[in-house]
């Protein structure tokens, strides 16, 4: 079996170039000592995260093409929350000597059904290829706003509609639900525990473990005239206080039209990891694609639910102890 260590670097690579979704905006691919994109209105939404193993997923959940999926979509819908049309992304894979270069190719995989699937157009045009004792991705996505004003935390307004494009709660439910009947005697994630809780549990799972985005309901967003925009990926009611901290403003949502068929409505609000669009538009405005109304933005600060105050509980925090019970 070849592995990392086994055939190096140049071999690997030459595998999985030919498995990555290529960029229409490429001018410049892989190949290089950097890509050459080509930029239509002169402006470059760039965003990053890293995903590491441990603390952002589990290889004895996540299949490598999951993984894949998920560390495209994470950073997709970044650039969607800023109105703009993601154009391609960067990879840097650390990983053990010993990983089989099938694990590799099949990671490439994911990248590339998620691109093709959610940002038709969008590709990868380099990185970087390094060795560690665990695995851990770190991508850099650009996105192209396509002439549009890219759009800001902070610019909700008393009178907005608050409004959602994409599955809230789910995720969380999917995290939670591995802690709990994912694990060994030991508390220990176990191989096999993912597909073991299929297919009774596919909703939340999926969303867990390759989520889908709806990547381009953000430039539709933008063209409806959104103020206000960011990407669901702490908890529905984190990531609405950041909107309504940056435009000084209150959040107040309606328990009647958050969906809690599937989950709870714990979940619903201090889930993590939907990758959901959270967005606020100016009254009587048509939302656009996906987008469903939950709510208003009022004056004052902070996040209400029905006008009742909503603590700071819950939701993702990678520097918080795990208990089992955030998103």
């Amino acid at each position: 079996m070849d592995t990392l260590g086994s055939i190096g670097e140049i071999a690997v690579l030459q595998r999985l170039f030919p498995r990555l979704p290529e960029a229409e905006s490429t001018l410049v691919g892989p190949g290089d000592d950097a890509a050459v994109l080509a930029v239509p209105d002169g402006r470059v939404v760039i965003t990053t995260d890293t995903m590491v193993q441990g603390p952002d997923f589990r290889r004895a959940w996540s299949s490598p093409f999951q993984l894949g999926w998920k560390a495209a979509v994470t950073n997709l819908s970044d650039v969607a929350a800023m109105g703009a049309r993601p154009t391609a992304l960067l990879v840097a894979l650390i990983a053990p000597a010993d990983t089989p270069v099938t694990d590799l190719e099949e990671l490439a995989d994911g990248f590339r059904e998620a691109c093709n699937a959610l940002a038709p157009g969008c590709g990868v045009v380099g990185g970087d290829l390094s060795v560690a004792d665990s695995l851990t991705l770190a991508i850099t996505a650009f996105g192209s706003l396509d002439g549009r004003p890219p759009v800001l935390r902070s610019g909700a307004r008393p009178g907005d509609v608050v409004a959602v494009s994409g599955a809230l709660g789910l995720a969380g439910a999917g995290i939670r639900l591995l802690f709990e009947r994912g694990v060994d005697a030991e508390g220990e994630p176990s191989s096999g525990a993912a597909a073991a809780l299929r297919p009774e549990f596919d909703a939340v799972l999926d969303a867990q473990l390759a989520p889908r985005s709806p990547i381009g309901d953000g430039a539709l967003a933008a063209d409806a005239g959104a103020t206000a925009m960011l990407d669901v990926s702490d908890g529905l009611v984190l990531d609405a206080r950041r909107i309504a901290r940056a435009s000084g403003v209150r959040i107040d949502f309606r328990s009647a039209d958050l969906d809690t068929d599937v989950v709870a409505l714990e979940r619903v609000l201090h889930g993590g990891e939907d990758h959901a669009l959270l967005a606020t538009f100016p009254s009587g405005v048509r939302l656009p694609g996906g987008f469903r109304a939950i709510g208003s933005v009022v004056d004052g600060d902070g996040v209400t639910l029905d006008g009742e105050v909503l603590d700071n509980r819950g939701g993702w925090d990678p520097y918080a102890d795990w208990d089992g019970a955030s998103g």
